[in-house]
């Protein structure tokens, strides 16, 4: 087996639903089956590849963090922010331009908690 077809094989063992019917089909006829191959649909042969090759499946890994319970009031949120903008002009004034885009920061990321908190 050339260096090709064996990296090949790994790809299709971890992104099987990527791969045509036809590719599905080709795979699945390597191992022995009561069934016939043909007659499969893709979701039918995603489980028999995986079956016949111990591949067991993992359940959905999330990208994001957990968004936790929110601890702060609107009120309060909405007061942080009116604060944090104080600071804002404050630094904008004073020329300090890091200092300015970080407080922009924190307020989008207030105003997006005080969304969450108005749909709770």
């Amino acid at each position: 087996m050339s260096e090709e077809t064996h990296h090949k094989k790994e790809h299709d063992e971890q992104h099987l639903d990527k791969l045509t019917v036809k590719e599905l089909r080709e795979l699945a006829a390597e191992f022995p089956h009561e069934r016939a191959v043909h007659d499969m649909k893709k979701e039918e042969l995603i489980a028999f590849i995986k079956e016949a090759k111990g591949i067991r499946d993992e359940g959905h890994v999330h990208k994001h963090k957990p968004k936790g319970k929110i601890k702060m009031t609107k009120p309060e949120v909405k007061a942080k922010i009116r604060a944090l903008k104080v600071l804002h002009w404050q630094a904008m004034e004073d020329s300090e331009t890091e200092k300015a885009v970080l407080l922009r920061h924190q307020i989008s990321r207030l105003k997006k908690i005080s969304r969450r908190v108005a749909e709770a």
